[in-house]
């Protein structure tokens, strides 16, 4: 049964749809709440409950889901998830194979040229990722 999902309104909303999601590492659901979320709202909603397999599942979901239609969204979502709480741990922790998603997914977004980010901008934020 898919996740319904609505535009949560504070951090604790968001926590339990993500917390869902996690679960049920359902990457369909996470894309339709990353499409109705604000990427500039991430770090407030996240609070500082950001964990390496929430941050794997919005990555897997941006690429999957999100890239394709509209690279320029998994752009600001993957630049404000990197302002959340806790980023830099989370990313000191990810495995080797968990880091070529991420670099899979920088790949996908410089593949697909934007007027909301620039090649720079991405290179950027892919020295960010520790890419």
């Amino acid at each position: 049964e898919k996740l319904r999902v609505s535009e949560p309104s504070n951090a604790y909303d968001f926590g339990q749809i993500v917390n869902a999601v996690n679960t049920n590492k359902d990457k369909a659901a996470c894309a339709d709440l990353l499409t109705i979320t604000d990427p500039k709202k991430l770090p407030v909603l996240l609070s500082n409950k950001l964990e390496g397999e929430i941050l794997l599942v919005f990555i897997q979901s941006l690429e999957h889901y999100i890239a394709g239609k509209d690279p320029g969204l998994a752009y600001q979502h993957l630049f404000y998830l990197s302002k959340a709480e806790r980023f830099k741990v989370v990313l000191a922790l990810l495995s080797r194979n968990e880091k070529e998603e991420v670099q899979q997914l920088f790949d996908l977004l410089s593949e697909s040229q934007n007027d909301q980010y620039s090649l720079e901008d991405l290179e950027t934020l892919k020295k960010v990722y520790e890419l």
